[in-house]
């Protein structure tokens, strides 16, 4: 009898990449979509006391950014007055 051949396979994270999947599968909080509406000092405070250690960049209306995955960055859209739009993720 043949053996299988079975490829494990990682399910990917919201926005595509592995490591998303993996932070969740550990239990560790990807997404915070809770701080959408608020300013970026605030979302900023609630982020880090959930994941200390995390690197914050602000990305004003309209705005470019890069598209590497980073696991120790969080990115804050934020709108003309300054306040979150879009649910931070890890990346």
């Amino acid at each position: 009898m043949a053996e299988e051949n079975k490829e494990t396979k990682i399910p990917q994270g919201q926005n595509g990449h592995r490591s998303a999947a993996i932070h969740q599968r550990m239990n560790q909080k990807t997404k915070w979509p809770e701080v959408v509406g608020l300013t970026v000092e605030e979302a900023e405070r609630i982020i880090k006391e959930e994941k200390p250690g995390v690197q914050i960049q602000v990305i004003p209306l309209n705005t470019g950014c890069t598209q590497d995955y980073r696991p120790q960055r969080v990115r804050l859209h934020v709108d003309f007055s300054g306040k979150v739009y879009t649910p931070p993720i890890i990346g």
